[in-house]
């Protein structure tokens, strides 16, 4: 990240690695969902996980998230008061980030899941080659044909299920900062365009490609580039995505760049910004697993803003931004993290 120009995607955004083999995690997320309407139902190592009602949120829970387990082993081990702090995190959907694997079996176990359950699933997209300029989460396809490959996967296990993508978080942003060489922008606009028109192409499938958030304080440098990258095929973008600014500043940011792109809608990502950014430290880390967060407002498509269609909790609280401040690798589950966050919350 450079400053506050970063996305905050970088290591946070997480290369989310799938932790069972993805057929395995296909039957086991569709034999496992929560029913709709809200009630409890028993659901594997997570216990008893509630959907949250429909009207307001109609985004899916997993009930066998890395949260919900944690619920289950402090319950387990008496810790009530911590499974009670856990289980805000664990009631929550939040977004499933797909492994550069089995797309298409992990994309379809969570879909298939999420219908069961009445439910939306939100999937992110992360695989983009050169992904992350080195730093945490680097890593992506191995070029553009695996990439196309590895979209077409997802597409197919979405199929005609509601779902909502976020596209490629950092993507267009470091084309913007400079942190993505400039030999590679051209292939990465043909990929991020051809990933909008292929997933448009699905009966109930709704993209937000990522556009940065309010610590990039040039809307003006970025908005031809989103249009570049198929903004205008997209449903709309999304903000603040893994990072901490404000649902008030979030607001205003995309307000300023939906202005620019033809008054396209967008998503903010309130997972982990309760107390906002942090200020103090080394402006080039502020984003990586600072302390003292908390979580922000649940997902709901209820908001501020007739242009804000939901507040979503993309970053899945409690994974590590990266190896930094005593944190675990990009991506993996860290409890004492997730317990801050969550104590600090209303």
């Amino acid at each position: 990240m450079y400053g506050t120009r970063g996305a905050g995607a970088r290591g946070s955004a997480g290369a989310r690695v799938a932790t069972v083999a993805a057929v395995g995690a296909a039957l086991l997320l569709a034999g496992c969902s929560s029913g709709g309407g809200g009630e409890d139902k028993k659901g594997g190592a997570g216990g008893r996980i509630t959907q949250q009602p429909k009207a307001s949120d109609p985004f899916w829970v997993n009930p066998d998230g890395n949260a919900a387990r944690q619920v289950t082993e402090y319950e387990k081990a008496g810790r009530s008061s911590e499974a009670d702090q856990i289980r805000k995190i664990a009631e929550q959907p939040t977004g499933e980030w797909i492994g550069p694997e089995n797309p298409e079996a992990e994309a379809r176990g969570f879909t298939e899941a999420a219908e069961k359950a009445d439910r939306t699933a939100i999937l992110v997209l992360y695989n983009i080659p050169h992904r992350d300029c080195g730093q945490f989460s680097q890593g992506g396809a191995a070029d553009g044909n695996a990439y196309r490959a590895w979209i077409d996967g997802v597409a197919r296990g979405i199929g005609d299920r509601h779902t909502t993508v976020i596209l490629e978080p950092d993507a267009v942003l470091h084309m913007v900062d400079g942190c993505t060489p400039d030999q590679f922008h051209e292939e990465r606009y043909d990929l991020l365009k051809g990933a909008i028109t292929e997933l448009k192409a699905l009966r109930n499938t709704k993209v937000y490609l990522d556009a940065g958030n309010a610590g990039w304080q040039h809307p003006d440098e970025i908005f031809q580039p989103l249009r570049q990258a198929g903004v205008d095929q997209a449903d709309g973008f999304a903000v603040n995505v893994s990072n901490f600014y404000s649902t008030e500043d979030s607001i205003a940011y995309g307000k300023q760049l939906s202005a620019k792109v033809g008054g396209k809608h967008f998503v903010v990502d309130t997972s982990r910004n309760g107390n906002g950014p942090y200020t103090d430290g080394d402006p080039q880390q502020r984003w990586c697993n600072p302390p003292e967060r908390a979580l922000g407002e649940p997902p709901t498509t209820k908001t501020a803003d007739p242009l804000v269609d939901a507040y979503l909790w993309v970053k899945r609280p409690g994974e590590s931004d990266g190896t930094c401040k005593g944190g675990p690798k990009a991506g993996q589950w860290w409890a004492d993290y997730a317990l801050k966050l969550a104590a600090a919350s209303k």
